[in-house]
């Protein structure tokens, strides 16, 4: 039995749409942010109302829509702040009270447990945060696709590597998280974007690579142009 919660919240700023989510340790009250962005006010007015603690905050990579609340939230409520060492040491990442990570690493929000797990292909240190029923994947994995692989420290062999070993390593129940939406509403089982997605039905890596990279010369408005 899980014991903790998950909340979703949807942020905006422009065309720029992404999904931010808290993580509650029912026992303490404590709570993580995984990839917070764009409006402080629903994440203060979601912990008010759920009566927790902000205690770290954990990002999947470093791209600004993913970390802009970082900062300012980690000064605000003395939380840690949590990302791949690969990452901030690519991408030189700083932030008060950063403390870096490695690959199966975990992290702690009262008694509740994440196992950290290495995908770079979108960047050069992405990571996804796994709990038991519940991975976050930011933007390694979408519920209908999967994160571009041509921005710098991107890399679609490595995507795919990645890919493959969310498949092998996470239940089919367990439902994904992603950092944005093309269409879906995050939760979705891994079984069913096992079904639907077609990154994960491409077996061959160099067909995998093809196809990611038929459009690599759109715009990254494209990427960001998500409901």
């Amino acid at each position: 039995m899980m014991a903790y919660d998950v909340h979703v919240l949807r942020m905006e700023s422009g065309y720029f749409k992404n999904f931010t989510y808290l993580v509650v340790d029912r026992a303490s009250r404590e709570a993580a942010v995984i990839d917070p962005a764009w409006e402080p006010g629903k994440i203060f007015s979601k912990l008010e109302s759920l009566r927790a603690n902000l205690a770290s905050i954990w990002l999947t990579h470093s791209h600004f829509d993913h970390v802009n609340l970082a900062a300012s939230l980690a000064e605000r409520f003395g939380a840690e702040v949590r990302m791949h060492s690969r990452e901030a040491g690519y991408y030189g990442f700083r932030c008060p009270n950063l403390r870096l990570f490695e690959d199966l690493d975990r992290l702690r929000v009262g008694d509740t447990l994440a196992d950290c797990l290495h995908t770079p292909g979108h960047t050069a240190g992405g990571s996804c945060f796994l709990l038991p029923g519940h991975i976050f994947t930011g933007d390694t994995l979408f519920t209908e696709g999967c994160g571009i692989c041509h921005a710098p420290g991107g890399c679609p062999h490595a995507m795919y590597r990645s890919l493959q070993r969310i498949k092998k390593r996470v239940d089919r129940e367990v439902q994904v998280h992603p950092g944005h939406s093309f269409g879906k509403e995050p939760g979705q089982t891994l079984g069913h974007l096992m079904r639907n997605n077609i990154y994960l039905q491409l077996e061959d890596e160099d067909d995998f690579v093809s196809f990611r990279m038929r459009n690599a010369g759109q715009s990254l408005r494209a990427h960001f142009n998500f409901r």
